[in-house]
C-alpha cells in the first residue's frame, strides 16, 4: 500500500488498530518522503500525518512549517490543525513559528491556515495581539482579516472561560 493509499483510507477510519496497522505499514515510506527532492512528495507526506493520526510523527511537522515549498507548509499547517484540535500543546509548541507564519509568510493561504492553527493553541497574550494586530490591518487579504478576526474571538472567549473557571475555584 502507498502512501497516498494509505492516507485515503485512513480518512474513513475510527477503529484504532486499524489505523496502527495503516501507520506501520507506512512508516518507512511516510520517512522517506518527508527527505524528498519533489516538494509534492514531501507535502504528501506532511498532509499523512494529519490523516493517519500519527502523534508519533508532530516533530517532522516542524519540520514541513519550515519548508522552502509553500505546499508543504501548508500540508504541515492542515496535519497540524487536525492533531491539535484534542491536544493544544502541538500548537503551544510550536507558536512562535505559527506567529512567525501567520504574520510574514510570503504565501496568503499559508498565513491563513497558521492563523486557523492558533485556534487550538491556548488563548495567550501574544497570540491575541497578534491576531489583532492582523484583523485590523488595512493592506491584508479580507480573507486573513476575516479568519484573524474570527480565531481572536474563539480564543478571547476561552480566555474569559479561563478566568472565569479560575475565580470559582
Amino acid at each position: 500500500m502507498t502512501l497516498a493509499e494509505a492516507a485515503a483510507k485512513a480518512a474513513g477510519v475510527s477503529d484504532a488498530r486499524v489505523l496502527a496497522d495503516l501507520r506501520r505499514d507506512v512508516d518507512e515510506e511516510l520517512e522517506f518522503a518527508v527527505r524528498s527532492a519533489d516538494y509534492r512528495e514531501r507535502a504528501l507526506a506532511y498532509r499523512a500525518i494529519g490523516q493517519l493520526r500519527f502523534a508519533q510523527k508532530t516533530e517532522l511537522l516542524r519540520r514541513g512549517l519550515e519548508d522552502d515549498s509553500p505546499a508543504c507548509r501548508g500540508s504541515a499547517l492542515l496535519s497540524l490543525e487536525l492533531l491539535s484540535r484534542d491536544h493544544p500543546g502541538l500548537v503551544n509548541g510550536v507558536r512562535p513559528l505559527l506567529h512567525e507564519l501567520a504574520n510574514a509568510d510570503p504565501n496568503q493561504a499559508v498565513r491563513r491556515l497558521a492563523v486557523l492553527c492558533l485556534k487550538n493553541g491556548s488563548p495567550s497574550r501574544d497570540t491575541l495581539t497578534l491576531l489583532d494586530h492582523i484583523a485590523e490591518e488595512e493592506s491584508e487579504e479580507r480573507d486573513l482579516r476575516s479568519a484573524a478576526r474570527t480565531v481572536h474571538d474563539v480564543l478571547k472567549k476561552k480566555a474569559t472561560a479561563a478566568a472565569s473557571d479560575a475565580k470559582r475555584r
